[in-house]
């Protein structure tokens, strides 16, 4: 514990929703809700306009859409919030070399470790500065607590919400706690909180009355031992720049159950794609490939298979995923697919034995089949109609005529589209044939400038 509030928690105000909002003025003070848009999906972020309606993260989408007919919903689009991630750790960095991200939109920092606060005055003046130059940067805003551990500046910055700053001050952390729910706690979810209410326990302060030995009794030894001392307020640990990537996993769940074990494995081989994709992003290889597969019943049975040596390829990744799919039921459809790599390495130690497999298979040619020479049916091969582009609520679009917009919804052979940029007036509503040849998919354009924006090696205004 420190004798300054000298850790800084930064959470961006409902942040998906919020970039979304920047980017669509259209949107600006009305209800937006980001998530998964089909029958099974969830709810990613809701806007503050959304809220009041009672919609929530992790709500099933369907319960949200009765809550907030009239709100906005977008599926997500998660490299441009990335990108806004991006930035925003910059500006962190500039604070301290210690920075402890949490998510694309929360962060711990270290302020006393980057010289930039010995006291509550310093403290306070940073996380001001901070607040003020991730406004300047991505046009967006974030609430800021500060206190002396970990545990009580995230508790400063929820109550900093939306778009304030917080400080707690050393030495009044059990004050401060004791009247409020066992719920503000880390780790007391409903369950534990519930079991706590039985036992007569609803606040802080009834909890470090129970006394340490009561809270193990009733919860086991660490997790009552651990919760004993949050109760005094009391948190040691320390603000770690690098968290080891354990693995690296992509999961789509499906409108409607999958039957067809052809569409079923197609699926997998996607997915397989998408996280050596992420895998090679973050830098990574790894020697475990792991399936995931919840059927129809909601069971969900987890399969895997370790390499000889640690790998990025896709070919390797798609083909172990296909095996492990190889040992799954799937009779009465499927629900969920996931492909993970786990038992990460920074190198890559390739499995040449399956790439030159893979080599052997594209390039074997049956005997007697005429390699060469050209059948008539490659000659003249039969032609296919192009698939029908889909066009996803939220998306970046640019017209040849009308500019840049974003796609409000599609359906019938039919795309709305909204012509508006992020510095914009609210634009007008057009609509279009779904194959459009002068309507095409963009990238994101800044919130803030008209420079390179959210593309990499952005260059950011000096910290003030």
């Amino acid at each position: 514990m420190r004798a300054a509030p000298t850790i800084l928690h930064l959470d961006m105000d409902a942040f998906f929703a919020a970039a979304e909002q920047a980017a669509k003025p259209s949107l600006r003070g009305k209800p937006v809700v980001v998530g998964g848009l089909g029958p099974r999906g969830v709810v990613a972020t809701a806007s503050y306009e959304a809220r009041r309606f009672g919609v929530h993260s992790a709500m099933p989408m369907a319960q949200a859409r009765r809550r907030a007919p009239n709100a906005a919903y977008l599926v997500p689009r998660f490299g441009f919030y990335r990108g806004i991630s991006e930035q925003v750790m910059e500006l962190l960095g500039r604070l301290s070399p210690l920075v402890e991200p949490l998510s694309l939109d929360e962060a711990f920092v270290d302020l006393e470790a980057g010289g930039v606060a010995d006291d509550s005055a310093s403290a306070r003046e940073a996380g001001e500065r901070l607040r003020r130059d991730i406004l300047a940067t991505t046009g967006l805003t974030g609430s800021v607590g500060l206190a002396g551990s970990k545990m009580l500046a995230k508790i400063a910055s929820e109550e900093a919400k939306p778009d304030g700053l917080v400080l707690i001050e050393p030495g009044t952390e059990r004050e401060l706690l004791g009247p409020r729910s066992v719920r503000i706690l880390p780790g007391v979810g409903p369950a534990t909180g519930e079991h706590l209410r039985r036992a007569g326990m609803t606040t802080v302060s009834d909890l470090a009355e129970a006394g340490e030995d009561e809270l193990v009794r009733l919860l086991g030894r660490a997790h009552g031992a651990s919760l004993y001392l949050m109760a005094q307020g009391y948190d040691d640990r320390p603000v770690v720049a690098e968290r080891d990537t354990k693995s690296v996993s992509v999961e789509d769940t499906f409108d409607v159950d999958l039957h067809d074990r052809v569409r079923i494995r197609t699926e997998v081989d996607r997915l397989a794609e998408r996280c050596v994709g992420r895998l090679r992003a973050s830098g990574h290889s790894g020697r475990t490939i792991v399936l995931k597969v919840r059927r129809f019943d909601f069971s969900t049975l987890t399969r895997s298979e370790t390499l000889r040596g640690p790998t990025d390829d896709t070919v390797v990744v798609r083909e172990a995923a296909g095996r492990l799919l190889e040992g799954v039921d799937t009779t009465g459809g499927v629900r969920l697919l996931g492909v993970g790599v786990s038992g990460l390495a920074d190198y890559t130690q390739e499995d040449l034995f399956a790439q030159a497999e893979a080599a052997e298979t594209a390039g074997a040619v049956e005997p007697g089949s005429g390699a060469g020479e050209a059948s008539p049916a490659d000659a003249a091969p039969a032609e296919e109609p192009p698939p029908e582009r889909r066009w996803s609520p939220g998306h970046d679009v640019r017209h040849a005529v009308y500019g840049a917009g974003w796609v409000q919804g599609s359906g019938v052979g039919r795309v709305t589209v909204r012509f508006e940029e992020p510095g914009s007036a609210p634009g007008r509503v057009r609509t279009f044939l779904v194959d459009d040849p002068e309507l095409e998919a963009a990238e994101p354009l800044p919130l803030v400038g008209g420079g390179p924006g959210l593309r990499p090696g952005l260059s950011l205004p000096p910290a003030r």
